[in-house]
């Protein structure tokens, strides 16, 4: 399974991602986690980059919302602890799971 992290480097939140996403594939061997660093507002659009980090899984955003808008910003998620920057371990983990 192919899981894609996009970021821009404005946004610290892509770290603790990434970190999450480490945790989920040191259990998991059939998980490839590779990066894509968006860096303009054109390529934001182009690749339909929702803010920063967008987890995608096997190509698709598994936290998108039809209201979400494309562009180079940080990314709120709606965790069970309240907004944040980025999914919980948790999400990560069902994201995969339901994939």
């Amino acid at each position: 399974m192919e899981i894609t992290l996009q970021y821009f480097d404005g946004c610290p939140n892509w770290r603790i991602a990434d970190e999450r996403l480490a945790v989920l594939a040191a259990a998991r061997p059939d998980l490839r986690i590779s990066h894509q660093k968006v860096e303009t507002v054109e390529e934001a659009e182009r690749v339909g980059f929702h803010g920063s980090p967008t987890v995608l899984v096997d190509g698709t955003d598994p936290f998108a919302h039809a209201e979400e808008s494309v562009g180079l910003a940080c990314r709120i998620y709606q965790t069970p602890q309240g907004p944040a920057g980025a999914p919980t371990l948790e999400q990560l983990r069902q994201a995969v799971d339901h994939a």
